[in-house]
């Protein structure tokens, strides 16, 4: 598997939030989203070629936390990521897996932390706009999503950037019957001060929808450096 970088931190977002935790991060993604936070899995991935028992050993070494976060870049885009998470629950190991949802394989995970793509990720400034067409054509794939929902348990994540986002939260949950309980909604932010601002009126939103709002830890803590 093309990995980018395992480290162990706490989870920072979703239902989970605190909870200590090695992360695997694949390279690669499908996606081009014009605010991205981890372009070195995506934009322009960097990493190394492991095999699973590499990974497994670095996972089993690193740190006697019981949960792991298959994360990326885009996690189900990898070959042998099915594989990998058998492996991992054979460990007895909590799974999260952290997608997109425009891919589906067939892993095993305790949690399928699920973050569609709004418009507000269309890549149509940065580099010229040429992902934005294909970009626009793939962040929604409707079975794909169906399928993750029916399968496993799931949180689903929308990445916010402005108020008006909720309108297209709010069709996207009426669409797909998303339950309110299941949705959470976080800051577009890509520095402290940043999520700090957009979080106020952001707070205001979940309050008068009753969505919950999820913290972003490694930018408020760490200020979204690598390993965090």
């Amino acid at each position: 598997m093309f990995i980018s970088e395992i480290f162990y931190s706490l989870q920072g977002e979703g239902r989970l939030a605190g909870t200590p935790s090695v992360f695997i991060r694949t390279s690669g993604c499908n996606l081009r989203c014009a605010w991205c936070d981890t372009p070195y899995a995506s934009w322009k991935p960097e990493g190394r070629h492991m095999p699973l028992g590499a990974i497994l050993s670095e996972v089993r070494r690193n740190w006697g936390a019981r949960h792991v976060v298959v994360t990326g870049g885009e996690p189900m885009i990898q070959e042998d990521v099915a594989l990998l998470t058998e492996r991992l629950k054979e460990d007895e190991f909590h799974i999260t897996i952290e997608t997109a949802g425009t891919v589906y394989q067939p892993v095993v995970c305790d949690l399928m932390s699920i973050s569609p793509k709004l418009s507000n990720s269309t890549p149509r400034r940065r580099e010229g706009g040429r992902w934005a067409a294909e970009h626009d054509r793939l962040r929604i794939q409707p079975g794909v999503l169906r399928r993750l929902m029916a399968d496993y348990d799931y949180q689903m994540k929308f990445v916010v950037g402005a108020p008006d986002d909720i309108a297209e939260v709010l069709a996207f949950i009426e669409e797909f019957g998303v339950e309110r309980g299941r949705v959470l909604l976080m800051a577009q932010a890509s520095t402290q001060q940043e999520l700090f601002e957009r979080n106020y009126w952001l707070a205001d939103i979940c309050k008068f929808h009753y969505f919950r709002m999820s913290v972003r830890m490694q930018i408020d803590i760490w200020g979204g450096e690598r390993g965090t």
